[in-house]
């Protein structure tokens, strides 16, 4: 079955009365009470875009009746499907959802071990460039940052280190470890060098420990717009080391589907086979409306 690469733009929803008391609706009571207790109304949105996703993929794709989806999370946090159960091993999803800048993002596969992370390029806040990546000089390898510092301008230097955290963050994302992996243990080659909007790519690649290319991932990049990249990793779901890393037989890549662009889908998309599980919560929309979109507002 074909997987789903999935993007919302909740950065510029601006949700009526009537679609974020739906939308509370449509989500576990302690998924609507965790999105009630963001600060802002951008966060809020993108969570509320996340659980509407993973829902609507569990609906089509397993064929799961919303109002029978349960979801919890791993000690690590990570969203999974507990109940009903796949009826066999071959049924097992893996999904991932993001949210960063204006774009909120899901990826799943059947049968495979997936992550995804989307970032947007933008100016560091109150620091300069320079004093940005010097902060952030830990997280990255030499090889790595003469690619970032040789990408040109200062705003490409920033693309391009967005693009690097996207592939580093989707690998973390897809073996599930987080805290605590040094991110230096994996060094990206991307390619290629410049991104064209509308297309797939699947020609970058990682290695492991200062080693040779590991061929046991495949990563596809692509951009949403011409500031969001986002990217995917692809991985067996057996055979994983301790450390989450794949070995064994890489032969399943060959059977790897072709790669999706991501569809970018509207309110009407995200909740089109919603079923409510919860009842209409007005005070949830008065609680909405007197957050602030961001920290800027």
């Amino acid at each position: 079955m074909e997987g789903a690469r999935w993007a919302f733009r909740c950065g510029s929803w601006t949700p009526s009365r009537r679609e974020w008391l739906f939308a509370a609706r449509c989500v576990q009571r302690e998924e609507k009470e965790r999105i009630g207790r963001f600060v802002f109304a951008k966060d809020a949105k993108a969570a509320m875009a996340g659980r509407l996703l993973i829902r609507k993929l569990l609906c089509e794709k397993m064929g799961v009746t919303w109002d029978e989806i349960h979801l919890e999370r791993t000690a690590k946090g990570k969203p999974f499907l507990a109940s009903p159960a796949p009826l066999s091993p071959s049924d097992r999803w893996s999904f991932n959802i993001s949210h960063q800048g204006d774009f909120a993002v899901l990826a799943a596969e059947c049968g495979l071990q997936v992550g995804v992370d989307v970032m947007k390029t933008r100016q560091p806040g109150r620091s300069s460039v320079p004093d940005f990546f010097r902060i952030m000089k830990r997280q990255f390898t030499d090889h790595e940052w003469a690619v970032i510092k040789g990408a040109g301008s200062e705003w490409m230097q920033l693309d391009m280190f967005h693009r690097h955290w996207a592939l580093k963050e989707s690998f973390i994302k897809a073996i599930g470890i987080g805290v605590g992996f040094d991110l230096r243990r994996v060094e990206f080659h991307v390619s290629p060098v410049h991104m064209q909007q509308g297309q797939v790519y699947r020609e970058t690649r990682m290695c492991v420990d200062s080693k040779q290319e590991d061929t046991s991932w495949v990563f596809e990049e692509s951009l949403l717009d011409q500031d969001h990249h986002v990217a995917v990793a692809l991985g067996k779901v057996e055979e994983m080391n301790r450390d989450g890393l794949q070995e064994g037989d890489n032969s399943w890549i060959s059977r790897i589907p072709p790669p999706q662009q991501f569809k970018v889908l509207c309110f009407s998309d995200l909740i089109s086979g919603a079923i409510p599980i919860e009842d209409e919560d007005t005070d949830y929309w008065e609680d909405f409306q007197k957050k602030k979109e961001d920290p800027g507002s």
